[in-house]
């Protein structure tokens, strides 16, 4: 266990060198703030993966589930302990998440980083069910497809923790709507749906 844990903390510093660089304050999945990381927290704390599955393509599920069980024993170490084996598995599952986009990993940037206004008016959206925050922020002529792919989310959103398919449905869903929203909607496109965002 102790190795375990020199791993972890090997892990984590390499995290923490990489995320000295300057970082996009956009960039949403990459901050602890964002639904990625918030999911993570939720995995760890319930000790169930399902949660945080959805944001991993399924080639990369092994290795996460890897780092969650490894997680899950250093955590239980001790307060120190667990704050290591919680940043190691929130890094990993946004380190994955990317890889799964084709986008780089620039490390998980802290709580209260600024995220861009549109960002933060389709976060309050999903969260309350109300498009308003968001539409008037946007064009006219881009309500339309917007109210779709909102409409889409919220028809999603209810899914059953347990099933990681309906998840993954769900997020790809969310990612569409946010990417519409940012103006971001025709790059990079992603086998899974997603793209390379800055939710």
């Amino acid at each position: 266990m102790t190795m375990l844990i020199i791993i972890i903390a090997a892990s984590v510093a390499a995290f923490a060198f990489v995320a000295l660089y300057p970082q996009q304050a956009s960039a949403h999945c990459d901050t602890m703030d964002g639904p990625t990381a918030k999911d993570g927290k939720l995995a760890l704390d319930s000790k169930n993966l399902s949660y945080a599955l959805k944001w991993i393509e399924a080639d990369g599920a092994e290795e996460l589930r890897k780092i969650f069980d490894q997680s899950i024993k250093v955590r239980a170490l001790g307060p120190d302990a667990r704050d290591l084996a919680d940043q190691y598995f929130l890094e990993s599952l946004v380190r994955i998440h990317r890889a799964g986009e084709g986008a780089p990993f620039e490390g998980l940037k802290p709580s209260g980083v600024p995220v861009d206004e549109k960002v933060a008016a389709a976060d309050k959206s999903v969260e309350t069910g109300d498009l308003a925050p968001l539409a008037k922020l946007m064009a006219p002529e881009l309500i339309p497809e917007l109210e779709k792919r909102f409409a889409k989310v919220l028809k999603l959103k209810d899914y059953d923790p347990d099933d990681v398919d309906a998840g993954r449905a769900y997020v790809q869903a969310y990612v569409s709507f946010f990417k519409f929203a940012e103006g971001e909607d025709h790059d990079h496109d992603h086998r899974h749906g997603h793209g390379a965002h800055h939710h």
